[in-house]
């Protein structure tokens, strides 16, 4: 941690615009630290914030536009990606919205999640509407929870994360496994895979 608020004292705005550039290209734990770097004063709450909203949103955006334009032909010569488009919006279709908000937080789902979605019938209205209160509420989470609990995150980093690390890396690769499990094993019926 000491590191990271070194970084941001010593480049102050480019800071922002790296974290900007982080949070369009993907999820993870950099919105976090951003909070802990505001909580230490490093860095600015509204700037921060933006950043994280910023990119969060427009890298969406990007995504969905990209394949609502050019549809899946990158997909077709890949039957492992297609069927796995076909699932992922077989999902979306079923469970409605509530694929958007959460697709932003599993580590790795974030960079492909939007792509799914512009398979859909969604007008590109709604899902920018969704996409950003879905942005919002990830900037408010990570970045709300970095500077909230600052002190506390980093403590538990420094005197227990060896022992929190491996309990809950154990615990998100079981989850993931049965995740995966299951979206295996989801059988579409065939005439929902003519219309997708």
């Amino acid at each position: 941690m000491d590191a990271f608020l070194e970084f941001t004292n010593e480049y102050g705005a480019l800071s922002y615009g790296l974290l900007f550039a982080y949070c369009a290209l993907k999820s993870g734990s950099l919105p976090l630290f951003a909070g802990i770097a505001v909580h230490y004063g490093a860095l600015d709450l509204g700037f921060v914030a933006l950043a994280v909203f910023g990119g969060g949103y427009l890298g969406d955006e990007a995504r969905f536009n990209l394949v609502r334009r050019y549809g899946t032909g990158f997909a077709d010569k890949r039957p492992r990606l297609a069927k796995a488009l076909r699932t992922a919006k077989y999902l979306l279709e079923r469970y409605g919205t509530a694929y958007v908000f959460v697709y932003r937080y599993p580590k790795g789902l974030r960079t492909v999640g939007a792509l799914p979605v512009a398979l859909t019938n969604i007008s590109w209205q709604n899902f920018t509407l969704l996409n950003a209160f879905s942005a919002l509420s990830w900037t408010f989470v990570m970045v709300g929870a970095g500077f909230m609990f600052g002190g506390a995150i980093e403590y538990a980093v420094s005197e227990n994360w060896g022992l929190v690390s491996v309990i809950l890396l154990i615990i998100f690769l079981f989850i993931s496994y049965l995740g995966w499990k299951k979206i295996a094993q989801i059988q579409i019926p065939e005439e929902q895979q003519r219309q997708l």
